[in-house]
């Protein structure tokens, strides 16, 4: 069973970091997966932040996070992490962990296609 554990949210003032981390366990090592962050602020769809494939490293990044935000993962702790720096209030919304078997919907934000989620975790910015 695949299971993905959010941690890392708070309350941080704008211009600040923040760290996520999304523990990952259940895929087996021969899968090619995606795993990708997706935030959604109330009222609003989720959307793609960032995304990492498994098998080669490729990475995405949404155009409003590109030049701040860090998608990285370790396989030896089964932990992927999103560096956030620069955080700004528009940054603000629960941020999702989710994966899925195609790597391309993680590379890509487009979160119908990814079938594993966490619980979320919050980050709030203030201005």
């Amino acid at each position: 069973e695949v299971q993905l554990v959010e941690s890392g949210g708070g309350l941080v003032q704008a211009g600040g970091s923040l760290r996520l981390s999304c523990a990952v366990s259940g895929f087996t090592f021969d899968d090619d997966y995606g795993i990708g962050w997706f935030r959604q602020a109330p009222g609003q769809e989720r959307k793609g932040v960032s995304g990492i494939s498994s098998s080669d490293d490729r990475k995405w990044y949404a155009d409003s996070v590109k030049g701040r935000f860090t998608i990285s993962r370790d396989d030896a702790e089964g932990t992927v992490y999103l560096q956030m720096n620069n955080l700004k209030p528009e940054d603000t919304g629960v941020y999702y962990c989710a994966g899925g078997l195609n790597a391309d919907y993680a590379l890509s934000g487009y979160h119908y296609g990814m079938a594993y989620w966490g619980k979320g975790t919050q980050v709030t910015v203030s201005s």
